[in-house]
């Protein structure tokens, strides 16, 4: 068995879930790839992967093992990549995912620069705000929202999430316009809910300390550009992204409401797996979209 050639495919299987999508992408049999993979488990002695008739996954054997064949298959291609002559760029595949409305907005209309900047890299973009796990949804880099979790993947912050609180108009004419937090409470919201289906609270900051406001609403909804278009219909105040309320403010087809409290900022961060040596193509992208954080208008 040659091991670098097995530890290519199971890095491959684990990363496209399939063993068929994996065997394409490295040009071999199906049953080849089935082999190799058995012949690597009974060399280890140990289950790499959980096997349903509907999806693979990764048992914690695999996982553990998938992240040091995932570190020593990108040691191998910096250093082969340290002898390429010529003014030959990064290459690979590379997996990313990210917030829809925040990748729709400010990260896919540079992206298209970056693939013309760098053609050899393949690129796979996800889109959506539900979390993934790096390893079992086969992702290199991810860029989130909020306050992070523990976890053993190596976090960069690329800058603040802002957001403003905002109404229509025509709701605060029907509604008045409140002038204090406690005013809030006779006001209603449209909820932005997680995957958990909790909706989310506001906050505002007061004389430097961050206080949470839970407001009443019979609408809900867990897409950040329908929860600014229902605010625009005039169901009710919002804290929205502020890349997606400003030109809307600028028209006038939203108001800021309690503008001398502004909402609590996000950080927003890039992440991914702490491998001694990152892949060409992963330490590109990094500094690249760090570089495009810092220089968005639309971020501050």
């Amino acid at each position: 068995m040659d091991r670098l050639q097995a530890m290519k495919v199971f890095t491959r299987v684990a990363e496209s879930g399939s063993f068929s999508r994996a065997a394409d992408s490295l040009a071999m049999p199906r049953a080849s790839a089935t082999i190799i993979i058995q012949q690597l488990e009974a060399y280890l002695k140990v289950r790499l992967l959980h096997r349903t008739t509907r999806r693979l996954s990764l048992t914690p054997d695999g996982a553990a093992y998938y992240e040091r064949c995932a570190r020593i298959l990108a040691e191998i291609e910096e250093a082969e990549g340290a002898f390429v002559v010529g003014d030959q760029g990064p290459r690979g595949r590379l997996r990313i995912d990210m917030p829809l409305a925040l990748g729709r907005s400010v990260v896919m209309p540079a992206l298209y620069d970056f693939h013309a900047r760098y053609p050899d890299i393949d690129l796979m973009v996800g889109m959506g705000d539900r979390p993934v796990d790096l390893i079992q949804d086969s992702v290199d880099v991810v860029i989130r929202i909020g306050a992070l979790a523990d976890s053993t993947l190596v976090a960069r912050r690329l800058g603040d999430h802002h957001t403003a609180t905002v109404a229509s108009p025509d709701y605060l004419a029907r509604h008045g316009t409140p002038h204090t937090l406690a005013d809030l409470d006779q006001h209603v919201t449209i909820h932005y809910f997680w995957r958990t289906g909790r909706p989310m609270d506001y906050t505002f900051v007061v004389d430097g300390q961050t206080v949470p406001v839970r407001m009443r609403g019979r609408f809900a909804v867990n897409d950040v550009e329908t929860f600014v278009d229902s605010a625009l219909r005039g169901l009710g105040i919002v804290q929205a992204p502020l890349f997606l309320a400003r030109p809307h403010l600028a028209s006038g087809a939203l108001v800021e409401v309690l503008p001398q409290w502004k909402p609590a900022l996000s950080p927003v961060s890039v992440l991914y797996p702490p491998n001694r040596h990152l892949s060409p193509a992963v330490r590109t992208f990094v500094d690249w979209i760090a570089a495009l954080f810092e220089n968005s208008a639309l971020m501050r």
